[in-house]
């Protein structure tokens, strides 16, 4: 593949509800631009984009795919995002290196939940939004009728750029409505239908008045009731998209290849080029930099996606500024050490083309970086630049892995490090409450597949459970109780008495150990002991085996042996003083509450506000925005640690939510006294 200027790269990522037809279109450009010779299909398992094993099995994409094409001499970087909810972090990578994003949108099926997953996206991170409706051969597929939803459902401009022409059911190519010319799917260019004279001129009405829009000076002009040419009119189209005032509507058909050729074209004469994408970074003072897409500019190659396979590590980077050459030595700006470049890659799927140099704008890959991991940048010694990271959601779901053999064990650790590096939104941490090692990630699909790459790429074999609640344990009240230690079995003896008052303290406060002893009734190198003993108590809980947090315990009074009493006596009197004392003081187990916050369709407002309900759930707030009900509330994470599986039951996939902890707070007493159960239950059985 030649080498590319800036001004002739376009970097697209495709988003939509899983099933539109992505991948599909993906491997259409693919296929018309001489890319690749012979059209892959989702359900032969034979595309370019979806390579992984666990993606052709499940004929879904789990990964961000680029796959860079040629057409009219310049280079199109597609990124093929899934569309499952789960993988929301790979599309998050994808918004983040493309300069617009183009939302397929099945045109039988219209607007679906994750067409709205990922407009929201989109519109986060401000970027320039395409529609393009696929499957338009389908008999029930209609462009009036999306249209149509579009603008109910988002409040933006939407802007026809093609007709479809049929002939009854038949569905056999577009009429550009800038041209006016007939595109069909053999790249012919015949005048559009004479029967369609009406149509077309209703719809290249709205083309021109929303072209005019997305200039001032159109604007005049047209008011001025002078005609626009086409050059004018795509300008304004241009302009529109590159503010966020419109958002042009193309349509076609991937797997017959209508439609395809013409939008890479209009790709090249409408999107915005890398030149129109400004990033922030920020330089060894801590000051903000405004990075623009300049060749010459300072070096800055940020990583937005990270394979780590049996062979080792593949990072793909966009370079935002400058020019990375193949054999250079870069300077890692968050790890703080020089990388060695030992040659760059054009990525296409699996494949790689090696190339001499990735040029700003573009998309390159890289193999075997020591220390780089995604989000990280790439710069110049002299000038170290920290591009901002993009921001993923909280984990909603996690599972619980213990190793089934010794040998599991040992590759249990390095094998998350690898798999959560690779994701972002996948993370693996200890859970000290309940010792038990977690996967969260973003869904059920989410962490089972993470845990069957574990298993193929690295030979980790795990059992997955349900994770316990990380419950922890405290007091309401102030409590008092006295132990006695005496022990004389045979030489030397052991004796050491504790008074001890236990109190609660603010949530957050912790631990704290005191001493009010007046008069040595215990002598002062035994108050350490007696909190040793104290402290071997409160990772294991008193009540149910979990932490003890927010409490004082206060030595008042004892007593000791001039010649029994030593170290271990007093740790074993303070333990069992303060058990006593826990226990009088009005124990409670606390619970993580979480806060979450609910988008789902207005028509399930009353399901789903029911079923919190019945989770110890509290309301908090609820919102209609565009069509959607947005639910604010609170609930306990033991009720909710599959709230991913059962929202998308009640809601046939159609709500998303997010959710993070708040706070803990007592657990009511009849679940306590359950829980309290168990875990008796459970010691006694170990």
């Amino acid at each position: 593949m030649a080498s590319y200027s800036t001004d002739k790269i376009r970097n697209v990522v495709l988003l939509g509800h899983g099933g539109c037809g992505k991948t599909s279109l993906a491997e259409a450009m693919l296929y018309c631009s001489g890319a690749v010779n012979r059209l892959g299909k989702v359900e032969d398992g034979n595309t370019a984009s979806d390579y992984d094993d666990e993606e052709i099995s499940r004929t879904m994409s789990i990964n961000l795919s680029v796959l860079p094409c040629e057409w009219e001499g310049y280079k199109i970087n597609v990124l093929d995002a899934p569309g499952y909810a789960d993988f929301q972090g790979e599309m998050l990578n994808g918004l983040h290196v493309a300069d617009t994003a183009v939302i397929v949108i099945d045109g039988s099926s219209g607007i679906e939940v994750g067409t709205q997953i990922a407009w929201q996206l989109a519109r986060e991170v401000q970027k320039p939004i395409v529609v393009f409706l696929n499957k338009m051969d389908r008999p029930n597929a209609s462009l009036r009728r999306v249209l149509d939803q579009l603008r109910s459902t988002f409040d933006t401009t939407f802007v026809p750029m093609e007709l479809p022409i049929r002939h009854g059911e038949k569905f056999e190519g577009l009429v550009d409505l800038i041209t006016q010319k007939a595109h069909t799917g053999t790249g012919k260019h015949p005048d559009a239908p004479a029967d369609m004279a009406d149509e077309i001129a209703e719809f290249r009405l709205q083309v021109v008045e929303y072209g005019a829009e997305g200039d001032d000076e159109l604007m005049m002009k047209y008011f001025d009731g002078e005609e626009l040419t086409n050059d004018e009119i795509s300008h304004g189209i241009r302009e529109g998209l590159k503010s966020g005032r419109i958002v042009p509507v193309f349509c076609g058909s991937a797997t017959e290849l209508v439609g395809v050729r013409g939008f890479m074209t209009n790709m090249i004469d409408v999107f915005p080029m890398p030149t129109a994408t400004e990033v922030t970074a920020t330089a060894k003072n801590g000051s903000e930099v405004t990075l623009t897409a300049d060749p010459k500019g300072p070096l800055a190659a940020q990583v937005f996606k990270t394979i780590n396979d049996q062979y080792g590590r593949v990072s793909f980077m966009r370079v935002w500024s400058g020019t990375l050459k193949s054999d250079a030595r870069p300077y890692n700006s968050q790890a703080e050490t020089e990388e060695r470049i030992g040659g760059l890659f054009m990525p296409r799927g699996k494949d790689q083309v090696n190339i001499p140099q990735g040029v700003t704008g573009d998309i390159v890959g890289v193999v075997k970086l020591g220390e780089t991991h995604t989000g990280d940048t790439l710069c110049d010694k002299s000038n170290p630049l920290k591009v901002e990271r993009v921001e993923y959601p909280n984990p909603l779901y996690a599972i619980a892995l213990s190793p089934i053999s010794q040998g599991d064990s040992a590759k249990l650790g390095p094998s998350l490090t690898r798999i959560t590096e690779e994701d972002p939104t996948l993370k693996s941490r200890y859970e000290k409450a309940t010792r038990q090692t977690l996967l969260e990630g973003m869904g059920d699909a989410h962490v089972n597949i993470a845990v069957k790459r574990m298993e193929s790429r690295f030979g980790l074999h795990v059992e997955t459970a349900v994770p316990k609640v990380p419950y922890m344990e405290t007091v309401s009240r102030s409590g008092s109780a006295q132990y006695r230690h005496k022990k004389q079995s045979g030489g030397a003896g052991q004796f050491g008495e504790v008074h001890m008052r236990v109190e609660p303290k603010e949530r957050g406060e912790g631990f704290e150990y005191a001493s009010e002893i007046f008069g040595g009734s215990i002598s002062q190198p035994f108050l350490p002991s007696i909190e040793k003993g104290i402290k071997q108590v409160l990772d294991g809980g008193v009540i149910a085996g979990f932490p003890v947090v927010d409490v004082k315990a206060i030595v008042y009074d004892g007593k000791e042996h001039p010649v029994d009493s030593k170290d271990i006596a007093f740790q074993i009197a303070g333990r069992e003083a303060f058990k006593l004392a826990f226990q009088a003081a009005g124990p409670v187990l606390l619970e993580p509450i979480m806060d979450v916050t609910i988008t789902i369709p207005e028509e399930y407002t009353g399901d789903v506000s029911g079923d919190l309900s019945t989770k110890r759930g509290r309301m908090l707030g609820m919102e209609q925005v565009m069509g959607n009900t947005i639910i604010t509330a609170q609930a306990p994470l033991a009720e909710i640690q599959r709230y991913s599986t059962e929202l998308r039951s009640i809601t046939q996939g159609r709500g998303v939510y997010t959710m993070k902890l708040s706070h803990y707070e007592p657990v009511p007493s009849h679940v306590a006294s359950e829980i309290a159960a168990q875990a008796q239950k459970e010691k006694q059985e170990e």
